[in-house]
Protein backbone atom coordinates (compact mmCIF):
# COMPACT_ATOMS: atom_id res chain seq x y z
CA UNK A 1 0.00 0.00 0.00
CA UNK A 2 1.26 4.10 -0.62
CA UNK A 3 0.95 6.01 2.54
CA UNK A 4 -1.62 5.79 4.94
CA UNK A 5 -3.32 9.12 6.62
CA UNK A 6 -4.28 8.27 10.16
CA UNK A 7 -6.70 11.69 11.96
CA UNK A 8 -6.29 11.36 15.68
CA UNK A 9 -9.13 13.53 17.43
CA UNK A 10 -8.35 13.22 20.96
CA UNK A 11 -9.83 15.42 23.39
CA UNK A 12 -7.09 17.84 24.33
CA UNK A 13 -5.41 18.26 20.46
CA UNK A 14 -5.92 16.83 17.03
CA UNK A 15 -3.35 15.48 14.94
CA UNK A 16 -2.59 14.28 11.19
CA UNK A 17 -0.08 11.81 10.91
CA UNK A 18 0.85 9.83 7.47
CA UNK A 19 2.95 6.81 7.58
CA UNK A 20 4.65 4.92 4.82
CA UNK A 21 4.24 1.07 3.78
CA UNK A 22 7.05 0.34 7.23
CA UNK A 23 4.75 2.02 9.35
CA UNK A 24 7.21 5.06 9.76
CA UNK A 25 5.88 8.00 10.87
CA UNK A 26 6.76 10.80 7.88
CA UNK A 27 4.81 13.45 8.56
CA UNK A 28 2.93 15.31 11.87
CA UNK A 29 0.91 18.36 12.77
CA UNK A 30 -1.49 18.81 15.39
CA UNK A 31 -3.73 21.60 16.98
CA UNK A 32 -5.65 22.10 20.01
CA UNK A 33 -9.27 20.25 20.22
CA UNK A 34 -11.94 23.48 21.05
CA UNK A 35 -15.28 23.35 22.96
CA UNK A 36 -17.67 25.85 22.33
CA UNK A 37 -19.49 26.92 26.09
CA UNK A 38 -22.71 28.11 24.56
CA UNK A 39 -25.96 27.14 23.72
CA UNK A 40 -27.43 24.60 23.53
CA UNK A 41 -25.03 23.11 25.67
CA UNK A 42 -21.18 22.49 25.77
CA UNK A 43 -19.87 21.15 22.61
CA UNK A 44 -17.22 19.85 20.55
CA UNK A 45 -16.40 22.42 17.59
CA UNK A 46 -16.74 19.91 15.01
CA UNK A 47 -16.61 22.80 12.11
CA UNK A 48 -13.71 24.50 13.12
CA UNK A 49 -12.07 21.06 13.45
CA UNK A 50 -13.31 20.24 10.00
CA UNK A 51 -11.92 23.16 8.53
CA UNK A 52 -8.48 21.77 10.10
CA UNK A 53 -9.03 18.40 9.08
CA UNK A 54 -9.41 19.57 5.14
CA UNK A 55 -6.36 21.90 5.49
CA UNK A 56 -4.10 18.78 6.96
CA UNK A 57 -5.27 16.57 4.43
CA UNK A 58 -4.47 19.05 1.48
CA UNK A 59 -0.87 19.26 3.09
CA UNK A 60 -0.46 15.09 3.29
CA UNK A 61 -1.66 14.84 -0.13
CA UNK A 62 0.81 17.65 -1.73
CA UNK A 63 3.36 15.86 0.14
CA UNK A 64 2.61 12.08 -0.60
CA UNK A 65 0.65 9.74 -2.10
CA UNK A 66 -1.90 8.67 0.14
CA UNK A 67 -3.95 4.73 -0.23
CA UNK A 68 -5.74 4.94 2.37
CA UNK A 69 -7.03 6.88 5.46
CA UNK A 70 -8.34 6.12 8.97
CA UNK A 71 -10.18 7.98 11.92
CA UNK A 72 -9.25 7.63 15.48
CA UNK A 73 -11.19 9.32 17.81
CA UNK A 74 -11.62 9.44 21.86
CA UNK A 75 -15.13 8.14 23.67
CA UNK A 76 -17.81 9.06 25.31
CA UNK A 77 -18.81 10.80 22.14
CA UNK A 78 -21.89 10.57 19.66
CA UNK A 79 -22.68 11.93 16.92
CA UNK A 80 -26.50 12.62 15.77
CA UNK A 81 -27.25 12.75 12.07
CA UNK A 82 -29.52 13.53 9.30
CA UNK A 83 -27.23 12.89 6.30
CA UNK A 84 -29.96 15.63 4.49
CA UNK A 85 -29.31 18.36 6.77
CA UNK A 86 -26.43 20.74 5.64
CA UNK A 87 -22.81 20.09 5.63
CA UNK A 88 -22.26 18.81 8.99
CA UNK A 89 -25.52 16.38 8.82
CA UNK A 90 -26.25 16.99 13.26
CA UNK A 91 -29.47 17.51 14.56
CA UNK A 92 -28.04 18.63 17.82
CA UNK A 93 -24.56 19.58 18.54
CA UNK A 94 -22.06 17.05 19.44
CA UNK A 95 -22.35 17.29 23.77
CA UNK A 96 -19.22 17.70 25.46
CA UNK A 97 -18.75 14.88 27.78
CA UNK A 98 -17.48 17.19 30.53
CA UNK A 99 -20.50 18.44 30.67
CA UNK A 100 -22.49 18.08 33.94
CA UNK A 101 -26.07 18.71 32.55
CA UNK A 102 -26.99 14.74 31.85
CA UNK A 103 -26.09 13.71 35.38
CA UNK A 104 -27.71 16.20 36.66
CA UNK A 105 -31.40 15.24 35.33
CA UNK A 106 -32.77 12.25 37.32
CA UNK A 107 -34.52 9.27 36.05
CA UNK A 108 -31.48 7.27 34.08
CA UNK A 109 -30.10 5.76 36.66
CA UNK A 110 -33.46 3.65 36.93
CA UNK A 111 -32.95 2.49 33.15
CA UNK A 112 -29.36 1.70 33.22
CA UNK A 113 -28.41 -1.97 32.65
CA UNK A 114 -26.48 -4.06 35.51
CA UNK A 115 -22.97 -3.77 35.48
CA UNK A 116 -22.74 -6.99 35.04
CA UNK A 117 -24.35 -6.87 31.19
CA UNK A 118 -22.91 -3.68 30.19
CA UNK A 119 -19.54 -4.24 32.34
CA UNK A 120 -20.16 -0.25 32.28
CA UNK A 121 -19.57 1.73 36.08
CA UNK A 122 -21.62 4.70 36.55
CA UNK A 123 -19.18 7.63 35.28
CA UNK A 124 -19.83 11.18 36.04
CA UNK A 125 -21.05 13.71 33.75
CA UNK A 126 -21.40 12.61 30.19
CA UNK A 127 -19.04 10.25 30.36
CA UNK A 128 -21.25 7.09 29.94
CA UNK A 129 -22.66 7.69 26.73
CA UNK A 130 -26.07 5.98 27.15
CA UNK A 131 -27.02 9.08 29.56
CA UNK A 132 -25.74 11.57 26.78
CA UNK A 133 -28.16 10.14 24.55
CA UNK A 134 -31.07 9.77 26.84
CA UNK A 135 -30.81 13.57 28.19
CA UNK A 136 -30.71 14.35 24.36
CA UNK A 137 -33.80 12.59 23.54
CA UNK A 138 -35.64 14.23 26.78
CA UNK A 139 -34.35 18.06 26.52
CA UNK A 140 -34.44 17.80 22.43
CA UNK A 141 -37.13 15.21 21.61
CA UNK A 142 -38.03 16.21 18.19
CA UNK A 143 -34.38 16.82 17.70
CA UNK A 144 -33.68 13.77 18.50
CA UNK A 145 -36.33 12.05 16.73
CA UNK A 146 -35.05 13.36 13.23
CA UNK A 147 -31.82 11.68 13.77
CA UNK A 148 -31.19 8.80 11.28
CA UNK A 149 -28.05 7.57 12.58
CA UNK A 150 -26.35 7.92 15.94
CA UNK A 151 -23.01 7.63 14.84
CA UNK A 152 -19.80 7.34 17.51
CA UNK A 153 -17.73 9.95 17.31
CA UNK A 154 -14.82 8.29 14.59
CA UNK A 155 -17.53 7.08 12.45
CA UNK A 156 -18.80 10.20 12.65
CA UNK A 157 -15.93 11.94 10.21
CA UNK A 158 -15.83 8.20 8.71
CA UNK A 159 -18.93 9.46 7.13
CA UNK A 160 -18.41 12.97 6.48
CA UNK A 161 -15.08 11.86 4.62
CA UNK A 162 -16.88 8.95 2.42
CA UNK A 163 -20.37 9.28 2.91
CA UNK A 164 -20.70 5.38 4.65
CA UNK A 165 -23.02 5.49 7.66
CA UNK A 166 -21.63 2.60 9.67
CA UNK A 167 -20.45 1.35 13.18
CA UNK A 168 -17.90 -0.19 15.20
CA UNK A 169 -17.89 -2.01 18.80
CA UNK A 170 -14.81 -0.73 19.82
CA UNK A 171 -16.59 2.87 20.58
CA UNK A 172 -19.62 1.41 21.24
CA UNK A 173 -18.00 -0.91 24.10
CA UNK A 174 -16.46 1.88 25.94
CA UNK A 175 -18.16 2.34 28.87
CA UNK A 176 -21.08 3.51 27.23
CA UNK A 177 -24.38 1.64 28.95
CA UNK A 178 -25.12 0.63 25.22
CA UNK A 179 -23.27 -2.62 24.48
CA UNK A 180 -23.00 -6.20 26.08
CA UNK A 181 -19.91 -7.29 25.62
CA UNK A 182 -20.12 -10.90 26.59
CA UNK A 183 -23.47 -11.20 24.14
CA UNK A 184 -21.30 -8.97 21.67
CA UNK A 185 -25.19 -7.23 21.48
CA UNK A 186 -26.74 -4.17 21.95
CA UNK A 187 -28.03 -3.60 25.60
CA UNK A 188 -30.64 -3.37 26.91
CA UNK A 189 -31.07 -0.14 27.48
CA UNK A 190 -30.61 0.16 23.49
CA UNK A 191 -33.76 -2.34 23.17
CA UNK A 192 -36.24 -0.04 26.10
CA UNK A 193 -35.35 3.18 24.24
CA UNK A 194 -35.75 1.64 20.67
CA UNK A 195 -32.57 3.37 19.40
CA UNK A 196 -31.50 -0.01 17.93
CA UNK A 197 -32.52 1.22 14.52
CA UNK A 198 -30.52 4.22 14.77
CA UNK A 199 -27.34 2.46 14.95
CA UNK A 200 -25.94 1.23 11.29
CA UNK A 201 -24.62 -1.90 10.79
CA UNK A 202 -20.84 -2.81 12.65
CA UNK A 203 -18.16 -3.38 10.57
CA UNK A 204 -14.55 -4.85 11.51
CA UNK A 205 -12.39 -1.90 12.69
CA UNK A 206 -9.88 -3.09 9.32
CA UNK A 207 -12.88 -3.25 7.25
CA UNK A 208 -13.52 -0.49 4.24
CA UNK A 209 -16.82 0.69 3.76
CA UNK A 210 -16.21 3.28 1.12
CA UNK A 211 -14.25 5.43 -0.97
CA UNK A 212 -13.39 8.79 -0.37
CA UNK A 213 -15.92 11.55 -1.53
CA UNK A 214 -15.59 12.96 -4.76
CA UNK A 215 -16.04 16.74 -3.23
CA UNK A 216 -13.08 15.64 -0.81
CA UNK A 217 -10.97 14.64 -3.06
CA UNK A 218 -11.02 17.55 -5.00
CA UNK A 219 -11.31 19.66 -2.37
CA UNK A 220 -7.88 18.49 -0.78
CA UNK A 221 -6.21 17.05 -3.46
CA UNK A 222 -6.49 13.19 -1.95
CA UNK A 223 -6.95 10.55 -4.81
CA UNK A 224 -10.35 9.94 -5.59
CA UNK A 225 -9.45 5.86 -5.02
CA UNK A 226 -8.54 6.62 -1.78
CA UNK A 227 -9.73 3.85 1.00
CA UNK A 228 -11.91 5.36 4.01
CA UNK A 229 -11.55 2.62 6.82
CA UNK A 230 -14.13 2.08 9.27
CA UNK A 231 -12.34 4.00 12.27
CA UNK A 232 -11.50 2.66 15.80
CA UNK A 233 -11.72 3.95 19.41
CA UNK A 234 -8.36 5.78 20.48
CA UNK A 235 -7.42 3.68 23.10
CA UNK A 236 -8.14 0.35 21.30
CA UNK A 237 -6.46 1.20 18.48
CA UNK A 238 -3.16 1.39 20.70
CA UNK A 239 -4.23 -1.96 21.66
CA UNK A 240 -5.02 -3.50 18.46
CA UNK A 241 -1.68 -2.91 17.46
CA UNK A 242 -0.15 -4.82 20.71
CA UNK A 243 -2.14 -7.35 20.26
CA UNK A 244 -1.08 -8.41 16.99
CA UNK A 245 2.75 -8.30 17.92
CA UNK A 246 2.41 -10.21 21.27
CA UNK A 247 0.24 -13.09 19.18
CA UNK A 248 -1.69 -13.88 22.28
CA UNK A 249 0.81 -13.43 25.01
CA UNK A 250 -0.59 -11.77 27.86
CA UNK A 251 0.33 -8.33 28.79
CA UNK A 252 -0.87 -4.84 30.43
CA UNK A 253 -0.98 -1.98 27.94
CA UNK A 254 -0.74 1.16 30.16
CA UNK A 255 -2.06 3.86 27.44
CA UNK A 256 -1.19 7.65 28.79
CA UNK A 257 -2.20 10.77 28.31
CA UNK A 258 -5.55 12.77 29.24
CA UNK A 259 -6.33 9.90 30.47
CA UNK A 260 -4.35 6.95 31.90
CA UNK A 261 -6.07 3.08 30.96
CA UNK A 262 -5.06 0.22 32.07
CA UNK A 263 -5.72 -2.47 29.88
CA UNK A 264 -5.40 -6.42 30.55
CA UNK A 265 -5.19 -9.30 27.66
CA UNK A 266 -5.84 -12.22 28.96
CA UNK A 267 -7.17 -10.81 32.30
CA UNK A 268 -10.57 -11.45 33.69
CA UNK A 269 -13.51 -9.74 33.90
CA UNK A 270 -14.68 -11.13 36.97
CA UNK A 271 -12.07 -8.83 39.04
CA UNK A 272 -13.74 -5.25 38.05
CA UNK A 273 -15.26 -3.21 40.72
CA UNK A 274 -17.41 -0.59 39.24
CA UNK A 275 -17.17 1.37 42.58
CA UNK A 276 -12.75 2.05 41.49
CA UNK A 277 -14.09 3.08 37.76
CA UNK A 278 -12.67 -0.02 36.82
CA UNK A 279 -14.63 -1.52 33.42
CA UNK A 280 -14.16 -3.37 29.86
CA UNK A 281 -13.43 -1.86 26.44
CA UNK A 282 -13.84 -3.88 23.62
CA UNK A 283 -11.05 -4.91 21.34
CA UNK A 284 -10.84 -4.80 17.46
CA UNK A 285 -12.07 -8.32 17.36
CA UNK A 286 -14.66 -7.58 19.82
CA UNK A 287 -13.85 -9.62 23.08
CA UNK A 288 -14.00 -7.99 26.35
CA UNK A 289 -10.94 -6.64 27.70
CA UNK A 290 -10.75 -5.71 31.20
CA UNK A 291 -9.58 -2.02 32.50
CA UNK A 292 -8.57 0.18 35.12
CA UNK A 293 -8.06 3.20 34.45
CA UNK A 294 -8.00 7.31 36.10
CA UNK A 295 -7.46 11.26 34.38
CA UNK A 296 -3.84 10.98 34.81
CA UNK A 297 -2.69 13.65 32.29
CA UNK A 298 -5.51 16.28 34.48
CA UNK A 299 -4.31 14.75 37.69
CA UNK A 300 -0.45 15.65 36.87
CA UNK A 301 -1.53 18.98 35.59
CA UNK A 302 -3.58 19.70 38.79
CA UNK A 303 -0.30 18.50 40.95
CA UNK A 304 1.79 20.54 39.12
CA UNK A 305 -0.81 23.67 39.45
CA UNK A 306 -1.18 23.24 43.63
CA UNK A 307 2.50 23.16 44.01
CA UNK A 308 3.50 26.66 41.99
CA UNK A 309 5.30 23.87 39.24
CA UNK A 310 5.63 24.39 35.78
CA UNK A 311 4.62 20.75 33.87
CA UNK A 312 7.66 21.18 31.78
CA UNK A 313 10.29 21.90 34.45
CA UNK A 314 13.20 19.18 34.07
CA UNK A 315 12.51 16.09 36.09
CA UNK A 316 15.54 15.14 38.48
CA UNK A 317 16.15 11.94 40.21
CA UNK A 318 17.29 14.52 43.15
CA UNK A 319 13.77 15.92 43.12
CA UNK A 320 12.25 12.16 43.27
CA UNK A 321 14.48 11.28 46.07
CA UNK A 322 14.00 14.44 48.31
CA UNK A 323 10.35 14.04 47.87
CA UNK A 324 10.65 10.29 49.40
CA UNK A 325 12.75 11.14 52.25
CA UNK A 326 10.76 14.22 52.79
CA UNK A 327 7.42 11.93 53.12
CA UNK A 328 5.41 14.35 50.60
CA UNK A 329 2.74 12.93 49.42
CA UNK A 330 -0.12 13.58 47.20
CA UNK A 331 -3.41 11.64 47.71
CA UNK A 332 -6.45 11.29 45.40
CA UNK A 333 -8.68 13.03 43.93
CA UNK A 334 -7.41 15.13 41.52
CA UNK A 335 -9.23 14.87 38.37
CA UNK A 336 -12.85 15.70 40.05
CA UNK A 337 -14.34 11.76 39.42
CA UNK A 338 -12.90 9.41 38.00
CA UNK A 339 -10.60 6.57 39.08
CA UNK A 340 -10.08 3.95 41.78
CA UNK A 341 -10.71 6.87 44.63
CA UNK A 342 -13.42 8.99 42.31
CA UNK A 343 -15.27 11.30 45.06
CA UNK A 344 -12.97 11.79 47.55
CA UNK A 345 -10.75 15.85 47.98
CA UNK A 346 -7.23 15.38 46.32
CA UNK A 347 -4.89 16.65 48.61
CA UNK A 348 -1.21 17.22 49.36
CA UNK A 349 0.68 16.70 52.86
CA UNK A 350 3.89 18.50 53.08
CA UNK A 351 5.70 20.77 50.75
CA UNK A 352 7.54 19.13 47.35
CA UNK A 353 10.89 19.90 46.31
CA UNK A 354 9.36 19.91 42.63
CA UNK A 355 6.29 19.46 41.94
CA UNK A 356 6.52 17.44 38.81
CA UNK A 357 8.74 15.06 40.94
CA UNK A 358 5.27 14.62 43.57
CA UNK A 359 3.23 14.39 40.41
CA UNK A 360 5.29 11.74 39.08
CA UNK A 361 5.77 9.76 41.95
CA UNK A 362 1.61 10.11 42.26
CA UNK A 363 1.07 8.49 38.50
CA UNK A 364 3.87 5.60 39.41
CA UNK A 365 1.92 4.84 42.72
CA UNK A 366 -1.73 4.92 40.81
CA UNK A 367 -0.66 2.84 37.90
CA UNK A 368 0.65 -0.06 40.16
CA UNK A 369 -2.36 0.50 42.05
CA UNK A 370 -4.35 -0.28 38.57
CA UNK A 371 -2.37 -3.24 37.67
CA UNK A 372 -2.78 -4.70 41.10
CA UNK A 373 -6.93 -4.23 41.24
CA UNK A 374 -6.69 -5.75 37.37
CA UNK A 375 -4.47 -8.85 39.18
CA UNK A 376 -3.81 -9.35 35.40
CA UNK A 377 -0.33 -11.44 33.91
CA UNK A 378 2.35 -10.31 31.29
CA UNK A 379 4.41 -7.67 31.00
CA UNK A 380 3.90 -3.79 31.28
CA UNK A 381 4.13 -1.81 27.92
CA UNK A 382 3.86 1.78 28.97
CA UNK A 383 3.16 4.07 25.67
CA UNK A 384 1.50 7.36 24.95
CA UNK A 385 3.03 10.94 26.52
CA UNK A 386 3.72 9.57 29.90
CA UNK A 387 6.44 7.50 27.64
CA UNK A 388 8.73 9.95 26.99
CA UNK A 389 9.16 10.84 31.39
CA UNK A 390 11.50 7.84 31.46
CA UNK A 391 11.51 8.35 35.26
CA UNK A 392 8.10 7.69 35.74
CA UNK A 393 8.50 4.11 33.46
CA UNK A 394 11.10 3.11 36.01
CA UNK A 395 9.24 3.76 39.33
CA UNK A 396 6.64 1.92 37.56
CA UNK A 397 9.30 -1.02 36.77
CA UNK A 398 9.87 -0.57 40.71
CA UNK A 399 7.14 -0.62 42.39
CA UNK A 400 5.49 -3.56 39.56
CA UNK A 401 8.31 -6.16 40.36
CA UNK A 402 7.96 -7.33 37.01
CA UNK A 403 9.28 -6.64 33.48
CA UNK A 404 8.60 -3.11 31.79
CA UNK A 405 8.71 -2.06 28.46
CA UNK A 406 8.33 1.56 27.09
CA UNK A 407 6.97 1.66 23.86
CA UNK A 408 8.67 2.98 20.88
CA UNK A 409 5.84 4.48 19.09
CA UNK A 410 5.60 8.64 19.85
CA UNK A 411 2.10 8.25 18.33
CA UNK A 412 0.91 4.96 19.26
CA UNK A 413 -2.72 5.35 18.58
CA UNK A 414 -2.13 6.48 15.47
CA UNK A 415 -0.49 3.70 14.63
CA UNK A 416 -2.37 1.76 15.46
CA UNK A 417 -4.96 2.74 13.33
CA UNK A 418 -2.88 3.06 10.44
CA UNK A 419 -1.97 -1.16 11.14
CA UNK A 420 -5.50 -1.61 11.38
CA UNK A 421 -5.18 -0.48 7.15
CA UNK A 422 -3.32 -3.22 6.30
CA UNK A 423 -4.26 -5.46 9.07
CA UNK A 424 -3.87 -9.28 7.52
CA UNK A 425 -0.31 -8.40 7.24
CA UNK A 426 2.50 -9.80 9.51
CA UNK A 427 3.24 -6.64 11.86
CA UNK A 428 6.51 -5.55 12.34
CA UNK A 429 8.27 -6.68 15.16
CA UNK A 430 7.35 -3.60 18.34
CA UNK A 431 10.39 -1.29 19.22
CA UNK A 432 10.15 -1.79 22.99
CA UNK A 433 12.67 -0.81 25.35
CA UNK A 434 13.01 -2.71 28.57
CA UNK A 435 13.13 -0.28 31.42
CA UNK A 436 15.28 -0.88 34.20
CA UNK A 437 14.08 -0.07 37.96
CA UNK A 438 14.45 3.02 39.46
CA UNK A 439 16.93 3.24 42.14
CA UNK A 440 15.16 5.74 44.30
CA UNK A 441 15.98 4.54 47.89
CA UNK A 442 12.76 3.73 50.07
CA UNK A 443 10.26 3.60 47.48
CA UNK A 444 8.50 0.43 48.73
CA UNK A 445 8.18 2.15 52.38
CA UNK A 446 6.86 5.15 50.27
CA UNK A 447 4.99 3.02 48.50
CA UNK A 448 3.29 1.88 51.88
CA UNK A 449 2.86 4.60 53.79
CA UNK A 450 0.78 6.23 50.87
CA UNK A 451 -1.16 3.15 50.92
CA UNK A 452 -1.97 3.57 54.57
CA UNK A 453 -3.09 6.62 53.99
CA UNK A 454 -5.64 5.89 51.25
CA UNK A 455 -6.86 3.24 53.52
CA UNK A 456 -7.13 5.45 56.08
CA UNK A 457 -9.09 7.45 54.20
CA UNK A 458 -11.50 4.59 53.18
CA UNK A 459 -12.01 4.31 56.97
CA UNK A 460 -13.16 7.60 57.29
CA UNK A 461 -15.21 7.79 54.45
CA UNK A 462 -17.10 4.84 56.00
CA UNK A 463 -17.82 6.13 59.25
CA UNK A 464 -18.36 9.55 57.83
CA UNK A 465 -15.38 11.15 58.74
CA UNK A 466 -13.84 11.92 55.36
CA UNK A 467 -14.54 12.90 51.56
CA UNK A 468 -17.30 10.25 50.03
CA UNK A 469 -15.94 7.54 47.82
Amino acid sequence: MSHVLVLDIGKTHAKALVFDAALNCVHRVQRASAVVHGAPYPHLDVNRLWAWMLEAMRDAAARFRIGGLNIAAHGATAALVDPARGEDGLVLPVLDYEFEGPALVAGYDSLRPPFAETLSPALPAGLNLGRQLWWQQQCFPAAFARAEAILMYPQYWNWRLSGALTGECTSLGCHTDLWAPRARDYSSLVRSQAWQAKFPELLPAWDSPARLRESIARATGLPGDCVVYAGVHDSNAGFARHLRVMQGRPFVLVSTGTWVVCMASGGSVQRLDPARDMLANVDVTGDAVPCARFMGGREFARICELTGSDTAEPLTMEALQATVDADVFALPDFSGGSGPCAGRAGHITGQPAQGAALATLYLALMIELEIELLDAPGEVLIEGAFAANPLLCALVAALCARRVYISGAMDATALGAAMLCNWQCQPAPARHGRCEPSPVRGLESYRARWREQLSMADSDSRHGGGAPR
